[in-house]
């Protein structure tokens, strides 16, 4: 579990916190022990996006440049992770804080979470956040939140697809953790070639997915585990996976 600890600065994707959150996700990135990364935050904001405080000259154009830049390698790094990352949400996610939700593979938000990409009002359009908003909702939907800058509620972020589940904050956790269970009762090497292949193929057109994904099947058969868990099934008994 990975937690956002600077709720006096609302859990700004400052540099420091960038750098802090690409540092931890590759922690252990490459051990068998590491099956599920659960993002999660202190405060009543999960992420309020970048420190405005980081943008205000205009003249610092090389630090503008990092800031965007270092935001742009951890949200695309959450997607090439051989590991599932689940967003635990339990508060407001704004801006690239909303980003952040849309770039995870799952998200759980309590009922009082609430979802907004308020960057047109003070001048400062959500360019970026709007990659992963407009690849996880309908786009009319993901417009009407980038041009009026008004939020969405938990249950309207369910409907439109931005969080997996939303459920009473006080069975956040429990939902969570139910999840992760899951997720661990499945071989972590089938796990990693199904996530980088679905990421993969989601932006090809039909045939040629089609054909990125009959290959992987066949590769699939080809892992240890492939077979294991297809000789468990005909044995009637439960796969011991070698991960």
């Amino acid at each position: 579990t990975i937690v956002l600890n600077n709720p006096r600065r609302r859990n700004a994707l400052s540099l420091p916190m960038l750098q802090s959150l690409r540092r931890d996700l590759l922690h252990d990135v490459k051990s068998r022990e590491l099956r599920v990364i659960v993002i999660a935050a202190e405060g009543p904001v999960f992420c309020s996006g970048h420190d405005l405080k980081e943008l205000s000259s205009e003249d610092d154009v090389k630090q503008h440049s990092q800031v965007f830049e270092l935001c742009a390698e951890v949200m695309t790094l959450i997607q090439k992770l051989p590991v599932p990352v689940i967003a635990k949400v339990n508060g407001l996610a704004t801006a690239a804080g909303c980003q952040l939700v849309a770039s995870c593979d799952i998200a759980v938000a309590s009922e009082k979470s609430q979802f907004a990409t308020p960057g047109v009002n003070i001048g400062l359009f959500c360019s970026t956040p709007a990659v992963a908003l407009g690849r996880s909702l309908p786009r009319k939907v993901a417009l009407e939140m980038l041009f009026t800058g008004e939020p969405l509620s938990a249950h309207e972020a369910l409907m439109h697809g931005l969080v997996s589940k939303v459920v009473p904050e006080d069975k956040l956790e429990e939902e969570t953790m139910k999840i992760s269970q899951k997720i661990c009762e499945s071989s972590k090497s089938v796990l990693a070639l199904g996530k980088a292949t679905f990421y993969r193929q989601i932006t090809q057109d039909l045939d040629t997915a089609y054909k990125i994904t009959t290959k992987v099947m066949v590769d699939n058969l080809t892992l240890r585990d492939g077979q294991e868990g297809i000789e468990a099934f005909v044995q009637k008994r439960k796969p011991v996976w070698s991960h």
